[in-house]
């Protein structure tokens, strides 16, 4: 399983589930920064930056993203944190 957090807001929600259940998270460059992204990494959590932005990116890019981390889990559930927009 592998979870991909998109708004800052669900950041740190995002990494206690992956601390729980061992699932792979992704985020974007704006979730955290290279020393952080570091940190959690030596902390044991399998995590991945992306080196751009998803706090607010296009549907384009999102899905890009998407693609990208099945590229690197195939066949694994990616939960995608929903993002409402008006």
């Amino acid at each position: 399983m592998v979870y991909l957090a998109i708004e800052l807001s669900a950041v740190a929600e995002a990494i206690e589930l992956s601390r729980q259940s061992g699932a792979a998270l992704w985020l974007g460059a704006d979730a955290v920064g290279p020393e952080e992204h570091a940190r959690l990494s030596k902390s044991g959590l399998n995590i991945t930056r992306f080196a751009y932005p998803l706090s607010g990116a296009s549907e384009a890019t999102l899905s890009q993203s998407i693609a990208t981390v099945a590229q690197h889990h195939p066949g694994e559930t990616i939960w995608v944190q929903s993002v409402a927009r008006p």
